[in-house]
């Protein structure tokens, strides 16, 4: 069962965002614990992170030192392109926020599975993630309020104070604790990632029904400007991968790596410290980028040859 979630996730989020968008009060009873939600996600992932694998990607830090900095430049100047689409068609600021909010957040940790699932290199995969997630107290806010600042004042402090709390904290927690859990290190790897599933997907359905409303007019433009910086994304991996010679199993990871934004933190950082509608663009990311990373992992399992994108 466990694992079924685990690997259905993608499938079990869009189900459950039908069921918050018809009736809105089975995810509104989690208003005020959404933050405590992200951080149990994060203390699940710390208890399944394979700190041996981290430790030999640091052996090649170069490789990690260029995608961390694509990561936190590729996606927060995409994310600022659609916001300034969406200001210039006269539509509200704080939603076009939600776009620069998913462009600074970190790679999703689910992109190490994905990363494995596709053949790329994992263990890169997990230690950019790891980087990225502990500089993201400080890059995240710090880019939100570079590019964010144009439009709405960004509360600097409290949000690296939200990240610190629900991110690192629990990350490091977890991290401490796992050589004290070893006796149960298989039950913990089929409990944890599901455990980690449900509540992201309990906080996108909640944002879901939080925009019940909004989502009802939604226009395509908002929808298109997703797949947009989705698949450009994935697009800009490809190409940094390719300039920098990359090989195969490298460049498969930095593809994944940027095209999956940790859209449930942007969730969770929005409804924190903005209004909700600031929350739907993370929301309708974090179903999209694990729907197309699945779908890209599907074809990348079938290529002996490497990546099919263009460049």
């Amino acid at each position: 069962m466990f694992k079924w979630i685990s690997n259905h996730m993608a499938a079990l989020t869009l189900a459950c965002a039908v069921v918050a968008y018809f009736y809105p009060p089975v995810f509104l009873l989690v208003k005020d614990y959404f933050l405590w939600l992200f951080a149990i996600t994060m203390f699940a992932v710390g208890l399944v992170l394979p700190l041996d694998e981290a430790k030999q990607a640091l052996r090649r830090p170069q490789y990690i030192t260029i995608g961390v900095i694509s990561q936190f430049t590729i996606m927060p100047l995409l994310g600022f392109a659609a916001a300034s689409v969406l200001v210039a068609l006269d539509y509200p600021a704080a939603l076009a926020l939600g776009f620069i909010i998913v462009g600074c957040a970190p790679g999703a940790m689910a992109s190490n599975v994905m990363t494995y699932l596709a053949g790329g290199a994992v263990a890169f995969s997990i230690g950019m993630t790891l980087i990225a997630t502990m500089l993201s107290p400080l890059l995240t806010p710090a880019l939100m309020q570079w590019l964010g600042g144009v439009w709405l004042p960004i509360p600097f402090w409290p949000m690296m104070q939200t990240i610190f709390l629900i991110v690192v904290l629990p990350l490091f927690v977890a991290m401490l604790l796992k050589p004290k859990l070893e006796t149960w290190h298989h039950q913990i790897e089929d409990v944890a990632p599901a455990l980690a599933s449900i509540a992201i997907i309990i906080i996108c359905s909640y944002a879901v029904a939080a925009n019940q409303e909004r989502i009802s007019q939604l226009t395509a433009w908002v929808a298109a400007l997703v797949i947009m910086v989705n698949a450009l994304g994935y697009v800009f991996g490809y190409v940094v991968a390719t300039l920098f010679h990359f090989k195969t199993s490298y460049k498969i990871t930095l593809v994944i790596e940027i095209g999956m934004q940790n859209a449930g933190l942007g969730v969770a950082l929005a409804l924190a410290h903005f209004e909700p509608q600031t929350a739907l663009p993370a929301a309708l990311f974090a179903v999209w980028c694990i729907v197309t990373t699945a779908a890209l992992t599907a074809v990348l399992r079938r290529q002996k040859t490497g990546v099919v994108l263009p460049v």
